[in-house]
């Protein structure tokens, strides 16, 4: 009964745990998203190449999840942290070595202290040297810690945690990324729509710059309007060899974020305008935030090893009780190493309290709660951040629709004007001034319209990935 007690008594002590109890701090963050929509799936359950309806940037995600030297450092990290975790679990177990060993000792006998015989006479048959055989064969446990206080559990759990940190940050990562090739592809797509209306409108200047010149010839028209058609023209030339410039820097970049250059044929694009180029998500709530991005769930995983350090630090106030141990054989002979007169065993017991340590250990213990009390803050501030991102992009899913609408009837409008002022000219009512201002301002229009469309594109991948989705993997379709 007494050695049941005490057995008793050991299990509790070793289920001691001094971390405080973990309770997720509160987001400070509202119920519902403003500008919400109902309706469609949510994020999380659609996977980037079936949000994604264009077969070329499913070749181009794919090609960077596979090849992209940041997400390679990314997955790294994860291997060393899961690794550096295993190394701080395996200390709640007992190191085991196993030992063997084998000795020969020569010792001459004129170094030995043997008593007179009192005879004054020696056997000249007798050995000059003494030879000793050992042989030894056992395990052995060294210093292996009672974890009583629950002080090395703790750093078990808080490594662990930060292994867990680690995969979240590489989660997040990969998500970033996705989001990354997608606005640069759509960055791409929309530079080649708008260099294609600058190279149309320069054709059609330079015909117009054509056609200046003969009638100002022919003595119909003044060099003033010969000049102000060349105006026209080096407007249209200038957008244009800017518009190629960002363009080809926005493929430079696509190319570095996919890995490198792409060998094989990519699938046709879906025009821009094709309303299957991505799916229509559902915001949700609030709440479902928490866990789905994986820069709140890292911060959250920070946040539990930071109060695993606690319970680490509390224990180490604690006495520490280490054991060493020894069970084997030694024997002058092999052939009888293993048996019962050869047994030997050796125990230990290590006990280990601070007693003045300076305030090295309240200070270590303040520490730790003070890196708890900012990490609670960074999680909550990666709540706030991850609604405000949810946020501003419904908000810019609604209002950009409404731009394009008035930005479209603009365009119309323009078009009309400068019509009536090409014939306005033609006809000798206006100057040509007026169908310069008019084209000029029809082409600013025109460009308008395609950077917002691109703008409304690259809302929407903003929302789906500030809302987590973008990881899995589903078919499309």
């Amino acid at each position: 009964m007494r050695k049941f007690a005490i057995l008793a008594g050991t299990a509790a002590l070793a289920g001691c745990n001094l971390a405080p109890t973990y309770r997720p701090p509160v987001a400070p963050i509202a119920p519902t998203f403003p500008d919400a929509t109902t309706g469609a799936r949510a994020a999380a359950d659609i996977g980037w190449r079936e949000f994604f309806g264009d077969a070329r940037l499913q070749a181009l995600i794919a090609a960077a999840l596979a090849n992209n030297r940041d997400l390679a450092q990314s997955v790294a990290r994860v291997a060393q942290a899961r690794a550096q975790y295993r190394i701080q679990d395996g200390a709640r177990l007992p190191q085991i070595d196993v030992q063997a060993g084998a000795s020969r000792t020569r010792t001459p006998l004129n170094s030995l202290a043997f008593p007179s015989s009192g005879t004054g006479t020696g056997d000249t048959d007798s050995p000059t040297s003494f030879t000793l055989n050992q042989f030894s064969l056992g395990v052995a446990v060294t210093s292996f810690e009672l974890d009583f206080w629950g002080r090395v559990r703790n750093l078990s759990e808080a490594a662990r945690r930060e292994y867990l940190a680690t995969v979240e940050a590489e989660r997040a990562f990969r998500l970033s990324l996705v989001g990354q090739v997608a606005a640069t592809y759509l960055q791409i797509r929309a530079g080649e729509e708008q260099i294609a209306l600058a190279e149309r409108t320069v054709t059609g200047r330079r015909e117009g710059l054509r056609i200046a010149r003969k009638r100002m010839d022919a003595g119909v028209t003044s060099t003033v309007d010969f000049d102000q058609a060349a105006l026209l023209v080096t407007q249209a030339e200038t957008e244009l060899a800017e518009l190629r410039r960002t363009t080809a820097q926005a493929e430079n970049l696509l190319t570095v974020l996919v890995g490198g250059p792409i060998a094989t044929t990519l699938p046709a694009p879906r025009p821009l305008s094709d309303p299957a180029i991505y799916a229509n998500v559902e915001p949700g709530l609030p709440s479902a935030l928490l866990v789905n991005r994986p820069d709140i769930l890292q911060a959250e995983q920070r946040l539990r090893a930071a109060n695993a350090n606690i319970g680490a630090a509390r224990a180490a106030f604690l006495p520490t009780i280490s054991l060493t141990g020894l069970l084997g054989f030694i024997s002058p002979a092999l052939g009888s190493l293993i048996s019962g007169d050869s047994l030997q065993y050796r125990g230990a017991v290590d006990i280990n309290q601070p007693v003045l340590t300076w305030g090295r250990g309240a200070a270590g213990l303040r520490l730790t709660k003070a890196q708890r009390d900012e990490l609670v803050a960074a999680y909550q501030r990666a709540a706030q951040e991850g609604f405000r991102e949810v946020a501003d992009a419904l908000v810019a899913r609604r209002r950009y629709a409404e731009q394009i609408a008035a930005q479209g009837r603009a365009v119309d409008a323009q078009r009309r004007l400068t019509r009536v002022a090409r014939l306005r000219y033609d006809n000798g009512l206006s100057i040509y001034l007026e169908v310069l201002d008019a084209e000029r301002n029809l082409f600013t229009a025109e460009q308008q319209l395609l950077t917002l469309r691109s703008a409304q594109l690259q809302s929407e991948v903003s929302l789906y990935i500030a809302l987590g989705g973008g990881l899995k993997e589903t078919a499309a379709g």
